[in-house]
């Protein structure tokens, strides 16, 4: 591995392969795998805009497939994406940089911009257990049977091409911003620019060498918030929690086989992702609210009340979901909806510290006495509100404030499931940058 590691840090500066300047970006940047898997149609666009070109489409295998495709055919796509990857390192469509790392400006649909830094960090130093006190930790359970169908296709990869995006807390912008500040008016520092398919936005990614002086003010203010950490944490994982698993894994597969200064170097060590500041303008933070199908509201009050004890629930009705009220309160306050009714639920005594997550341990346990009943994760108060006009009841949960993000995921260990989301599918990360993960890669 030719980079520069920083282990304090849990970071590296990779030779970051890029497409070289002859290929059509906007065919060849393809969003998150994980998104639209539910919509066949949109990745059928996808697969039309692509045609022949050159893309990231032929590297990965989007997750709407992986229920609709037997072993069979899943088989010989993830034989295609390693054979399309090897002819893509062949026939030097990637390119590969100098050590050092990217800046992305990201502009979307929704905002004018969004930045974030590519580089790469190390699976070492990463841990999703709950409660961990690593550099790098989950904001969300691992489900660990979502990982070995994703081992399979990065097993016998040359190369990572990941959607995974790290958050720092970093309130005063001396990281992504102030090396932005740096690169933004060096026109040649732009290695791509270029508009995204599918009304994806606009990408462009500036270039940062390892011994560049925006490099630098990226390893000092990251250096200054390790430091004021209280526990060591670092980045949290925004998205991409069990793409992050799966490289760690693989890693965990591998690495008990290696010798000394193979493990210490080995590229699968490290997996490539985007750091983006959690106090972003350009980055929405919102609750994941929940439908339940088949409920009515008075079997849930009566099921509610007798869960957590007469004496500890306040159910009053209200004219609106006010997100006022969510603070004017002695416990957890969430809302529950139905045919344009709503009604105010307070906890006074909640078995969790977040209101999402006392929800959701009642909404466990009386859905698997009642297989009748089905819960879905919406988001949107609005989508929740009009699907409760017609079929279930609707709870929406409190909003997610980014100054309280890390100190509540440091103290309780780990977010309930379907806690929050980051923007809107759309917004979601497109593949660009690859990495190798073998060795001798050239």
């Amino acid at each position: 591995m030719n980079s520069v590691f920083l282990k304090k840090l849990a970071v590296a500066a990779p030779e970051i392969l890029l497409p070289k300047s002859s290929v059509d970006l906007s065919r060849w940047a393809v969003i998150a795998c994980d998104q639209f898997t539910s919509e066949p149609d949109y990745w059928k666009s996808v697969a039309e805009t692509v045609g022949e070109s050159p893309s990231t489409l032929k590297m990965v295998l989007p997750e709407v497939f992986l229920e609709s495709l037997d072993e069979k055919h899943i088989s010989v796509m993830i034989e295609l994406i390693n054979h399309n990857i090897s002819s893509y390192l062949r026939d030097d469509i990637l390119e590969k940089k100098e050590p050092g790392v990217i800046l992305v400006d990201r502009k979307t649909p929704l905002h004018p911009s969004r930045k974030g830094i590519v580089l790469s960090v190390d699976l070492d130093q990463y841990d999703f257990t709950p409660g961990t006190k690593s550099r790098i930790r989950a904001t969300e359970g691992t489900v660990l049977s979502r990982i070995p169908p994703r081992v399979r296709i990065r097993k016998d990869a040359a190369v990572e091409i990941p959607h995974i995006m790290l958050l720092i807390d970093d309130p005063d912008k001396t990281v992504v911003e102030a090396a932005y500040s740096i690169l933004k008016d060096q026109s040649d520092a732009i290695v791509y620019d270029t508009e995204l398919m599918m009304n994806g936005g606009h990408l462009r990614g500036y270039y940062a060498s390892a011994d560049s002086s925006a490099f630098r003010v990226i390893v000092d203010g990251l250096s200054n918030l390790l430091d004021a950490s209280q526990d060591g944490f670092l980045f949290a994982v925004g998205d991409g929690n069990h793409s992050l698993a799966t490289a760690k894994a693989h890693w965990d597969s591998i690495k008990a086989g290696l010798s000394a200064e193979e493990y210490r170097v080995h590229p699968a060590r490290f997996a490539l992702v985007e750091v983006v500041n959690i106090h972003d303008e350009g980055l929405d933070f919102e609750p994941i609210h929940r439908m339940v199908f088949g409920l009515d509201y008075e079997t849930f009050a009566t099921a509610l009340t007798a869960y957590f004890g007469e004496d500890n629930v306040v159910i009053s009705q209200a004219d609106s979901a006010s997100v006022d009220v969510f603070s004017e309160c002695e416990g957890q306050v969430f809302f529950a909806t139905i045919a344009k009714l709503y009604y105010r639920i307070e906890i006074l005594k909640p078995v969790h510290p977040l209101a999402v997550g006392t929800l959701q341990i009642f909404l466990d346990d009386f859905t698997s006495q009642n297989g009748a009943i089905r819960v879905d994760y919406i988001h949107g108060a609005d989508v929740v509100e009009a699907l409760s006009e017609k079929d279930g009841l609707g709870f929406i949960l409190p909003p997610i404030y980014k100054t309280d993000f890390f100190p509540t995921l440091s103290s309780i260990g780990i977010y309930p499931r379907k806690t929050f989301s980051m923007g809107e599918a759309l917004e979601k990360r497109y593949y660009m940058e690859a990495k190798s993960i073998v060795i001798g890669v050239d």
